[in-house]
């Protein structure tokens, strides 16, 4: 994928504010830490065009980027982070109900996890409860770089025995350090986009 352009557009937290040109979106879920923002930064070639963080938890809203005038990335809020309060969650939750069950450019959602640890709870959980939607969702395992190539096979086997995949389900390992997976991924998302 050749990258023409790439531009924050919004930080939305209801339907109201959600672009109304139509164009084919893809969200990023993950838990907070997980290197959201790295791999956008990584597929767009910027080096701070998605903020990192040191403080997990701190994206809150859905934030859209837009690529090439024709399509966006949408970063959802990281799970996961326990000095959230209840009554965030609870706002967090209630958006992403309202964004996954009724978008229409939706035509994919990329849950990231990191291919160092098992899956935890919150990761579960966040596959089951996308899976409920049914939107496609590519599973991608972040910070691939500090697992050794002997052992990348060993621990992706576990994050897909625990997140029920299949052989079927796209499963990507990726590194914002070096690179690894960037060229999959874009494919991977090139096709559930179809001729973006």
């Amino acid at each position: 994928m050749k990258i023409n352009s790439s531009e924050f557009i919004i930080s939305a937290v209801s339907p109201k504010q959600y672009p109304t040109d139509g164009l084919p979106e893809i969200a990023l879920a993950g838990r907070s830490n997980v290197g959201k923002s790295s791999l956008i930064n990584t597929l767009l070639n910027r080096k701070n065009l998605a903020r990192t963080s040191q403080r997990p938890g701190k994206t809150q809203t859905l934030n859209y980027y837009k690529i090439n005038d024709a399509f966006y990335f949408v970063d959802v809020p990281g799970y996961g982070y326990a000095k959230v309060s209840k009554k965030e969650k609870e706002a967090w939750g209630t958006m992403l109900d309202t964004y996954f069950q009724a978008n229409q450019p939706l035509k994919a959602i990329v849950q990231l996890v990191d291919l160092r640890h098992p899956p935890s709870k919150e990761d579960i959980h966040m596959h089951e409860y996308l899976m409920y939607f049914g939107h496609p969702t590519i599973t991608v395992a972040t910070k691939a770089d500090k697992i050794s190539k002997g052992k990348q096979e060993k621990h992706k086997r576990v994050i897909a025995k625990d997140l029920r995949l299949t052989s079927d389900d796209p499963f990507i390992l990726f590194s914002s350090f070096t690179g690894q997976g960037k060229d999959t991924l874009w494919k991977t998302l090139q096709y559930y986009m179809k001729n973006v």
